[in-house]
């Protein structure tokens, strides 16, 4: 049982651990990142799979944490899908690194690398490994040569960019 415990007392921090050589942004200011975000890209997972015109809006709790909604709608079954969470600053409320939870008190990282500070207008997020990667904007598209330079920069810190899904925008869910 001791075992056990310690097992999951391991496995539980290290999902709000950090990759290796990915480092939090500094001068993190909550209040301008609130609002929604329009998730360009990502590497794939069995919560978002087949969903398009996804969306992360992020809201004050009372409780000083931050709501948390994500939503995309599923072509397959025709109809929108959603979760609420709610994230919490690991360290200092002035760092990109925060710690997430969709379910009850499992919580995975939520490291934002890479921002553009002058306008909050693109985000590079990285969960607890390199197999959790993002690429958020304010609007449903970067211009082309933006999100290549924000690819290669990913792909420079060892996240397997090729195998990244870009999320469709495009029209209006049917």
């Amino acid at each position: 049982m001791k075992y056990l415990l310690l097992s999951i007392c391991f496995l539980l921090a290290s999902c709000t651990g950090m990759p290796e050589n990915i480092k939090p942004v500094e001068q993190f200011e909550l209040p301008r990142y609130l609002g929604t975000w329009y998730e360009i890209a990502r590497l794939d997972h069995s919560f978002e799979r087949g969903l398009s015109h996804i969306t992360a809006n992020y809201t004050v709790r009372d409780d000083g944490g931050v709501k948390v909604i994500n939503r995309g709608y599923s072509q397959e079954d025709k109809a929108w899908k959603e979760a609420e969470g709610k994230a919490y600053f690991v360290d200092k409320t002035d760092t990109g690194y925060l710690k997430v939870s969709f379910f009850g008190p499992f919580y995975g990282s939520y490291v934002v690398f890479e921002l553009d500070k002058e306008n909050y207008n693109y985000a590079l997020i990285s969960g607890p490994d390199k197999e959790y990667f993002w690429i958020l904007a304010r609007q449903p598209q970067l211009e082309p040569e933006l999100l290549q330079r924000l690819i290669a920069q990913a792909k420079s810190l060892g996240f397997a960019t090729d195998n990244l899904i870009m999320v469709d925008h495009s029209g209006t869910p049917q």
